[in-house]
C-alpha cells in the first residue's frame, strides 16, 4: 500500500480526544495555531461559501471566555442555588488551554446553498484542524453543549443574523499519551452496499 495512505490513514484512526484536565498547561506556538487554522480553510465547501469562522483565544483572552462561559451559565453568584464549584470550573476551564478557538459558521447568501450543508462544510473544517494538531503532537478537544448554540455565543464570537456558534475547540499540550481508539462495531455493520 502507498506509504502516505498508510500514513493518512494512521493519522485518523489515531486521533482522540484529550481534554484541557488532560493538558500540560505549556503554551503552543502560534505558529502551530495557524497551520492547524490553515488546514481548516482546505475544507470542501459548496459554491465556495467557505462559511467556517473563528475566534482564536489565547494570554488574556482565555480569562475572558471563561468569564462568559461561567457568566452564561450562572449570571447572579447571588442567586439561590449559585453553584461556586460549577461556575469555577467553566471559568479555569480555557485557562488549562494554550489556545481556545471558537468556531462558527457565517451564513452566506446564495439562496442554492441549503444551511445545512454550511454546517457540514465547518464540521469538515474541524476536523481538518484535529487531524493537523493530532499530528503535530497536540491534544484537542471540540465542546459543544446548550451554550454553543446559543445567541450570545454567536455575539461574542462577533457573529450575526443567521449566523451560528458551533462550540469551542480546546488546544494544549497533552500530559499524556493519545488514548487507543475504538469502534463499537467494525464499518462492515454500518454500511449497505446497492449494485443494481
Amino acid at each position: 500500500m502507498n506509504e502516505q495512505i498508510t500514513h493518512l490513514q494512521k493519522i485518523i484512526a489515531n486521533r482522540r480526544t484529550i481534554k484541557p484536565d488532560q493538558f500540560t498547561g505549556e503554551k503552543v506556538n502560534d505558529e502551530l495555531i495557524n497551520q492547524i487554522l490553515e488546514v481548516a480553510n482546505w475544507a470542501p465547501t459548496h459554491g465556495y461559501t467557505e462559511p467556517w469562522r473563528f475566534t482564536v483565544f489565547a494570554e488574556e483572552g482565555l480569562a475572558t471566555l471563561g468569564d462568559f462561559l461561567a457568566r452564561q451559565d450562572q449570571p447572579d453568584v447571588n442567586a439561590e442555588g449559585f453553584n461556586r464549584t460549577r461556575f469555577d470550573r467553566l471559568r479555569n476551564r480555557p485557562l488549562k488551554c494554550s489556545h481556545v478557538i471558537g468556531i462558527g459558521m457565517k451564513r452566506g447568501n446564495n439562496p442554492k446553498v441549503p444551511e445545512i450543508e454550511e454546517i457540514c462544510a465547518v464540521a469538515m473544517a474541524v476536523q481538518n484542524m484535529w487531524l493537523m494538531a493530532h499530528t503535530l503532537g497536540l491534544g484537542a478537544y471540540w465542546s459543544t453543549g446548550a451554550a454553543a448554540f446559543t445567541d450570545e455565543m454567536r455575539d461574542f464570537f462577533g457573529l450575526e443574523g443567521d449566523d451560528r456558534s458551533m462550540g469551542l475547540f480546546y488546544i494544549g499540550k497533552p500530559a499524556m499519551e493519545h488514548p487507543k481508539g475504538r469502534r463499537l462495531s467494525p464499518i462492515t455493520e454500518k454500511v449497505h452496499w446497492v449494485r443494481s
